[in-house]
């Protein structure tokens, strides 16, 4: 599969690149950002995947997260998707913020118009892993996954789905708990349909409920005064119970003071990858 370079930049003796491509499952060009740090040079390294949360590109993460350096030093590859099909000409696809465009929810649409392009969960599942496996020098059976908001919703939901397949997990403000919550329940309807338990496959906190694989370390930071946390769209708490009655091994850790936004996920970002690296080395 061509892929076609759209920037390259040095950071932290690596590069930062963001390449386009042709999606399979998405039926429409996406890109997606990738940090190579220096030490993929001569060999292969493990690669994290970051999910964005709404409205995000694959150019939120690469210019605000600051993770450049600690990347760099754990000699880990990071990959950044776009968090959408664009330009599918799909009528409705602009029309709101928190649906269509920018906000794929990482479910493969059951639904007309979106079934056709809506596949966020199986682009990141299965094509996008394939194309960073064959394309560069990515230790294939060593990766794990990350995210914010939607995205942590998403990094949750793969792991939990697919065991084994990620080393760890970890997330910032994730969503936790989309069939109850407003945002997860409007982004189900339009992809999935009213038959709620078809919305299950994509809620971490039932997946949690029913998970039986192999033994997942999951690290989440949310911020005390987020907005959305208020507003009830975040729901971790629901998540903490359903892991702890599963013994699932959870930190999650409240941080006073911090919001939802880039500047709480800069903060932090070097514990998270510190957390990854140590399942990823070991």
């Amino acid at each position: 599969m061509a892929l076609k370079e759209i920037s390259s930049n040095k950071c932290f003796e690596g590069f930062q690149k963001v390449f386009e491509h042709d999606s399979t499952e998405l039926k429409c060009k996406m890109r997606f950002g990738i940090y190579l740090p220096p030490k993929a040079e001569s060999g292969k390294c493990p690669v994290i995947y970051w999910l964005s949360g709404l409205t995000c590109t694959e150019q939120n993460f690469i210019t605000k997260a600051a993770f450049h350096q600690a990347a760099s030093e754990h000699g880990l590859i990071i990959v950044a998707p776009d968090t959408s099909p664009r330009g599918c000409n799909i009528d409705g696809e602009e029309e709101s913020w928190d649906f269509g465009t920018g906000a794929g929810f990482y479910v493969n649409a059951t639904q007309d118009p979106w079934k056709t392009n809506y596949r966020m969960y199986s682009y990141i599942v299965d094509e996008l892993p394939h194309l960073i496996n064959g394309n560069f020098p990515a230790d294939g059976d060593r990766s794990s996954i990350f995210g914010h908001s939607m995205g942590g919703h998403g990094a949750l939901i793969c792991a939990l789905k697919n065991p084994g397949k990620y080393k760890t997990v970890s997330a910032f403000a994730p969503i936790c708990n989309p069939i109850q919550c407003p945002w997860g329940q409007k982004a189900f309807t339009g992809y999935l349909g009213s038959d709620t338990s078809k919305w299950e496959e994509y809620d971490a906190t039932n997946l949690v409920k029913n998970y039986s694989g192999s033994k997942l370390d999951v690290l989440i930071d949310q911020g005390k005064d987020d907005q959305f946390l208020a507003a009830g769209q975040l729901l971790p708490d629901n998540f903490i119970a359903a892991c702890t009655e599963r013994n699932i091994p959870v930190v999650f850790r409240l941080q006073e003071g911090y919001d939802h936004s880039y500047f709480f996920i800069t903060t932090f970002i070097s514990d998270h990858i510190k957390h990854h690296a140590k399942y990823l080395q070991a």
